[in-house]
């Protein structure tokens, strides 16, 4: 039995390993993915398709908002209860056969999966629901230790075939189109021993039973296999996987050995509380009344299905989450993507450009919490703060709230690292000094009527001089109106 000390010390996830941190700073990644058409024809027809049917499946439900409050909080009081809940867990699994791992960082959680692979002696495994492992780049470490990881899932396997990264939470090939697909299958399943037809086309069910037989032989041969969970039960240690291919039932029932890694946020305490969650999930994220696949195993049971069960608890930066009283809701999130297909911002820039295996709005805030901000000091301002992602999300995380509450930690934490304040600082710092009097304002609001000669010819206001032309260049300035509200109320009601 582990002693848990969730919060003590804060443990970030580390540098240099997964996918968690932005390669480049998000408005230089989004301004070349904002060049690439195909890429945004791409992303608007796949994000609106599933909107819409996810609003059909949503308005059916009478209650969805009560549903939403349930969630909401069961999701706040298991987070209270983490650290008991998780020795809970531990006690379950362990009682029922199975063998409890805890990772404090994504260099424990590999070290751990790769020498229980090697213990085995097997030299593949087989994945499903694997963005826990993308986030500390499991299959590099496997790979490095002549290890082969095979995805199972069709988007998945599209990523890895493609050599691409991730770029949805729910469809990570999101950005590739019918076309791509057929080519990336016709350039490299050859190479693995798949036959591909030589006419083969980009109907979307040749394409499926084109990896369906690519995927069979896999299936058949792998001892290992490495899963996510979409969620715990901490009262009997059951595991719980939803999907909608039938490729998580192969990979958690045929092969002799399961470890599964799962963030430790993952948990709900009893089997009723998995009642509001398989409501709120497939509806929010595949837009389905119920998910064609539900898959739950609690140990081992001898002679049927794996013999050897292992559960990765991995921490990388939760702990140090759940300590922070406001963004702690971040891990409320049950990885639905439906914040995603609202985000005005997301559908434009895909993925890709947030540098995260968790991309989107909660991606804007899960990352930087997990990493640091500084480590993702971008992404806090990845948003328009519209709040169609807090209408959406199933659990009401209120990421627009979390996000102002990040872009204030960075900009605190900037300006302890340079004590010389920036040009837009100083602005604000103006304005704020303007605004906390009121005859400095009324002062404000008439000396700014000269702006309306400026915009006399042209009907609007010319851009503003260095360093103000920052901001102006992008921006059009509003035209000062002829009369202030103040004036207003003074002339109408005296």
């Amino acid at each position: 039995m582990t002693t848990v000390h969730l919060g003590m010390p804060l443990v970030r996830a580390p540098r240099g390993v997964g996918m968690l941190r932005e390669q480049e700073p998000f408005p230089a990644a989004a301004r070349r993915a904002l060049a690439d058409p195909q890429l945004r024809a791409n992303i608007r027809r796949a994000t609106g398709t599933i909107r819409d049917k996810r609003q059909r499946m949503v308005d059916e439900v009478p209650d969805w908002e009560q549903l939403r409050d349930a969630g909401s909080a069961l999701k706040a009081a298991t987070m209270a209860r983490l650290p008991e809940l998780l020795v809970q867990l531990e006690e379950q699994v362990t009682a029922r056969g199975g063998t409890v791992h805890w990772a404090r960082d994504a260099h424990e959680a590999n070290r751990i999966v790769t020498s229980l692979v090697q213990a085995t002696g097997a030299d593949e495994v087989v994945k499903v629901k694997s963005m826990a492992t993308v986030e500390i780049g499991l299959n590099q470490a496997l790979e490095a230790a002549g290890i082969a990881a095979w995805e199972t899932d069709l988007a998945e396997l599209i990523v890895q075939l493609g050599r691409d990264r991730p770029s949805h939470i729910l469809v990570p090939a999101i950005h590739r189109n019918r076309a791509e697909i057929r080519e990336i299958f016709r350039r490299e399943m050859p190479g693995l021993g798949t036959e591909v037809p030589a006419d083969l086309s980009d109907v979307p069910a040749e394409l499926a039973a084109l990896s369906r037989r690519h995927l069979r032989a896999k299936f058949l041969s792998a001892r290992v296999a490495v899963s996510g969970a979409n969620f715990a039960v901490a009262e009997t240690g059951t595991l719980a996987v939803v999907e909608s291919e039938g490729n998580g039932r192969m990979c958690l029932t045929l092969p002799q050995t399961l470890i599964t890694v799962m963030g430790i946020e993952k948990l709900v305490p009893t089997w009723r509380d998995l009642e509001v969650f398989l409501q709120l999930l497939p509806r929010s994220s595949t837009g389905e009344r119920m998910n064609p696949y539900t898959s739950t195993w609690t140990g081992v049971t001898p002679g049927d299905g794996p013999q050897e069960l292992h559960l990765v608890l991995l921490d990388n930066g939760r702990s140090a989450t759940l300590a922070d009283e406001v963004g702690r809701s971040a891990l409320h999130c049950i990885r639905c993507s439906a914040c995603l297909n609202v985000c005005p911002v997301y559908e434009r820039t895909g993925g890709h450009a947030y540098g995260s295996v968790y991309p989107g709005p909660i991606g804007a805030v899960l990352s930087p919490q997990l990493t640091g901000v500084q480590d993702n000091a971008s992404l806090p301002y990845a948003s328009s703060l519209c709040g169609a992602c807090f209408d959406a999300c199933p659990v009401k995380i209120d990421i627009p709230r979390l996000l102002v509450e990040l872009r204030a930690q960075h900009v605190e934490a900037r300006a302890e690292e340079h004590p010389v304040p920036s040009a837009e600082a100083v602005a604000m710092a103006a304005a704020a000094w303007t605004m906390a009097r009121s005859k400095r304002w009324v002062r404000a609001q008439r000396a700014s009527r000269i702006g309306r000669l400026l915009a006399r010819r042209s009907g609007r206001l010319p851009a503003l001089p260095f360093p103000l032309a920052r901001w102006t260049s992008s921006r059009e300035l509003p035209v000062p109106p002829e009369e202030t509200f103040r004036d207003w109320w003074a002339r109408e009601r005296g």
